[in-house]
């Protein structure tokens, strides 16, 4: 017993020497459940009662030994491993850094921001609503009943129910004159739908802004004050207002806005609000007037920075959405 015990320690010094690269191997081929050290105490059963205690204590040294060979082994294994992780992963202080890239907002958040500091500055309250509308304000509140002609110029996308995909930001204004009383003075932004086949300047998805103001003796002069004031802010001091006279359903008298920028552009509808629109939110028409108007973001955007194609905004094309950080 004492050569078997003896021959396994001579093994496990030939193998520890040429066999440091696996070291779990060496360990489960000695210290296991039927590696070579449990098959000595197998052993046991075999050799006499007087020498079991003696031969138990040496074998049980023989396993203390290779426990600690094979622990320190993997200690400097583990250290060795450290500063090799180390060595390749050490940052060269003096190399120049990789430049990042800034972001930006989109030239429409851009254009939404800078509308939005201009009627602020005017007194002007913002405000926003759902883009899931009910058919109620996004027509008949506004004087569009149902079968009106003026539907089929804005269709949209039908939901279940009487729910659809806003064609305008104007139920925004039905849900503010419905919850507060005037004196009103607000603009009304988002993100607007229609079925419109895309080209260079129609797409089914679209961003606008609408004003209202709601008081007292309010008359068309304000209107063209306001609309003047904003167009020589977001444009230059030298744009001109024109006002065409044009149907809408939601004002009576109502116009086409259009501006001259280096020939009269069409920029959107404007107009007083039409006294049954006043009516259906509970506003006295004798005692209140007002002004609405509506301008599209995209074409703020085109006619400000010569932009020739709608679908451009929506290309996420970074030649040309760079060039607005």
């Amino acid at each position: 017993m004492n050569e078997k015990i003896e021959k396994v320690k001579l093994e496990f010094e030939e193998k520890i020497k040429s066999d440091k690269g696996n070291l779990f191997e060496l360990e489960k081929y000695f210290l296991g459940r039927k590696g070579k050290v449990a098959e000595l105490f197998q052993d046991m059963k075999n050799v006499p009662k007087e020498e079991r205690r003696r031969l138990g204590a040496e074998i049980n040294e023989l396993k203390n030994y290779i426990e600690k060979a094979i622990g320190k082994l993997k200690e400097e294994q583990e250290t060795k491993e450290k500063a090799q992780k180390l060595l390749k992963e050490k940052l060269d202080i003096t190399v120049p850094g990789l430049r990042l890239q800034n972001g930006a907002l989109h030239i429409l958040s851009q254009t939404m921001k800078e509308v939005e500091e201009i009627f602020l500055s005017m007194g002007f309250d913002i405000m926003t609503g759902p883009e899931i509308e009910e058919e109620y304000y996004n027509f008949e509140a506004l004087n569009i009943p149902e079968f009106h002609p003026a539907r089929d110029m804005q269709d949209t996308f039908y939901l279940l129910g009487k729910h659809l995909l806003r064609t305008q930001t104007s139920p925004i204004q039905i849900r503010t004159m419905e919850k507060y009383k005037p004196p009103i003075r607000i603009i009304a932004i988002g993100r607007c739908y229609r079925k419109d086949p895309p080209d260079a300047h129609h797409f089914p998805i679209f961003h606008q802004v609408e004003g209202l103001v709601v008081d007292k003796n309010i008359s068309f002069a304000n209107l063209k004050a306001t609309l003047s004031t904003f167009t020589k802010r977001m444009f230059g001091e030298g744009v001109e207002v024109r006002f065409n006279p044009s149907y809408f359903p939601f004002v009576e008298p109502g116009a086409e806005t259009s501006i001259n920028f280096g020939g009269w552009l069409e920029m959107g509808g404007s107009g007083m609000v039409h006294p049954n629109v006043l009516k259906n939110v509970g506003i006295d028409p004798e005692e209140y007037q007002g002004f609405a108007f509506g301008w599209g973001i995209e074409r703020i955007a085109m006619v400000k920075y010569n932009i020739p194609d709608i679908r451009l905004f929506y290309k996420n094309d970074l030649r040309f959405l760079n060039q607005f950080k």
